[in-house]
């Protein structure tokens, strides 16, 4: 690809293409290669939109470069090897509550960078968080595919007909395709939270136990009462206390999914 990437073997698949593993030849570096798979005038719009994304922090996948030759478009971004939240939910089910706490510690934290560049990502969910591959050490968690995220600035990508995300993770504002503001990604951080702890997507039970306040906080159906930004949301989980050090044993496992030939089932919204 362009004289730089040389992609090597798929290994995630969703409705708009497909992830490579890839060499860049310039670095000698591995990468995660997002290819388009179709050309509308929409979906190069998401891509461009995308690769525009620069969002430098320990817990954000944001693409570190893009390419095209002939009629294939990609976008590069770091190898994330230990797949996504949708792949250990499928693995193991409900989480520890201690796990979960280090998750949503880790997902706040990357809303916080992400918010305060004015960005909007506006679906979050398993698919889109994943993992580096920890094993059985403290996960390490990063919020991915900014295809349908956006700014202030962008109206036009923020004001296409209906609802843009995914069904379950909308908070109800969204229905009624009210303009992106940072609290609908903290209404889904929230529902997110309810299925890490049940195992259940789109649950509308409120798990009980000490996050319970926070989830309602987060879960609130009406904006103007929900928590008001991340940094807050963050300052109220560390409240009730992060865990340190790595998860209890017998805790979640994290497999390199590359290394034991196990795919990602989905690479964010791809």
């Amino acid at each position: 690809m362009a004289g730089r990437y040389l992609l090597t073997d798929r290994i995630g698949v969703g409705g708009m293409g497909a992830v490579w593993r890839a060499r860049d030849l310039r670095t000698g570096d591995w990468v995660a290669a997002k290819v388009l798979a179709r050309h509308d005038a929409g979906l190069l719009l998401r891509f461009v939109h995308e690769q525009s994304v620069r969002v430098c922090h320990p817990h954000v996948l944001a693409p570190t470069g893009w390419a095209a030759e002939d009629d294939v478009v990609v976008i590069v971004m770091d190898l994330v090897r230990g797949g996504s939240l949708h792949d250990l939910l499928a693995d193991r089910g409900a989480l520890p509550e201690d796990y979960v706490r280090m998750l949503l510690d880790q997902l706040l934290q990357g809303l916080v960078a992400i918010h305060s560049a004015g960005v909007v990502h506006r679906d979050l969910k398993p698919a889109n968080l994943l993992l580096d591959a920890t094993g059985n050490s403290r996960p390490r968690l990063r919020v991915a595919d900014f295809g349908v995220s956006t700014t202030a600035a962008e109206q036009r990508l923020a004001t296409a007909p209906g609802p843009v995300g995914t069904e379950g993770y909308l908070p109800p504002e969204r229905l009624d395709e009210a303009p992106p503001d940072p609290r609908q990604d903290l209404y889904a951080a929230g529902r997110l939270a309810v299925e890490l702890l049940t195992g259940v997507r789109a649950s509308d039970r409120t798990p009980t136990g000490p996050l319970s306040p926070l989830v309602h906080a987060l879960t609130e159906p009406d904006p103007e009462r929900r928590t008001p930004t991340a940094a807050a949301a963050l300052a109220h989980l560390r409240a009730l206390g992060v865990p340190a050090g790595d998860p209890a044993p017998g805790g979640p496992f994290v497999p390199d999914r590359l290394a034991t030939g196990r795919r990602w089932t989905l690479l964010g919204g791809c």
